[in-house]
């Protein structure tokens, strides 16, 4: 996902959850920026969202964002995903 010149902002659910499992603003800047977008929420409200995909090391890791109205990046969530939850790609939810 495309960065540039967008400012970044971290909900308050993002930063406690980011706090505990240990994962850094630098690794969520690493799969905003080296990610893949792997499933598009655009019913979400305040502001449609998306999941993206990225690795920082060996570590898979989602973040869910959401982009406002003046083009800022909303960082909602992060976590490490669920291998029983995710197919071995951690890129689609099992059936």
């Amino acid at each position: 996902m495309d960065q540039k010149g967008r400012d970044l902002i971290f909900r308050i659910h993002a930063v406690q959850r980011m706090f505990e499992r240990d994962i850094s603003v630098e690794d969520v800047k690493r799969v905003l920026s080296e990610g893949v977008v792997i499933e598009d929420y655009p019913e979400d409200t305040p502001f449609p969202s998306r999941l993206i995909f990225g690795w920082c090391e060996r570590r898979p890791i989602h973040v869910v964002v959401a982009i406002n109205e003046v083009g800022s990046v909303i960082v909602v969530t992060v976590y490490e995903p669920d291998q029983e939850k995710w197919d071995e790609d951690l890129s689609r939810r099992r059936s």
